[in-house]
């Protein structure tokens, strides 16, 4: 008679787990990587766009500031407090110091403001100085 042994078979269940937990892995990361890079587009575009507002507040703080220049040249007793609208912008003269040696000025364009100080000898209405505040008001300095 013929004997035959039992065999016994160890199947290997471990097989797949470590490729099928790499390409989860690897999926995760690269989903992040493309999300970061979406958001720093979306962020940088947003960035570039706060960045034109401002320029274009400051061009009409400017703008602002030459429009007193003229106005005090040709009437000495002008104090300011106009408020001249530019396209879709407005600029603001606050106030002109009662010797006219500081002019304070203030652009808007979209929520995006620019604040000006700026000092002149009466004289000859040469600038003296020309600072971009953080905060102005009639009362407040720069």
């Amino acid at each position: 008679m013929i004997s035959l042994e039992p065999r016994t078979y160890k199947l290997e269940t471990n097989r797949g787990f470590m490729a099928l937990i790499s390409a989860i892995i690897i999926s995760a990361i690269l989903l992040l990587i493309v999300t970061n890079q979406s958001l720093t587009g979306f962020y940088g575009r947003s960035n570039i766009l706060d960045s034109e507002m401002k320029e274009r507040s400051s061009a009409l703080a400017e703008a602002c500031a030459d429009t007193a220049l003229l106005r005090l040249a040709a009437n000495p007793a002008y104090a300011g407090g106009e408020k001249i609208i530019i396209d879709s912008g407005e600029c603001t003269i606050i106030s002109i110091d009662t010797n006219g040696s500081h002019i304070k000025t203030q652009g808007k364009f979209n929520n995006a403001y620019t604040n000006l100080r700026i000092t002149i000898d009466t004289a000859d209405f040469t600038v003296q100085s020309w600072e971009e505040c953080s905060n102005l008001t009639a009362s407040t300095a720069c």
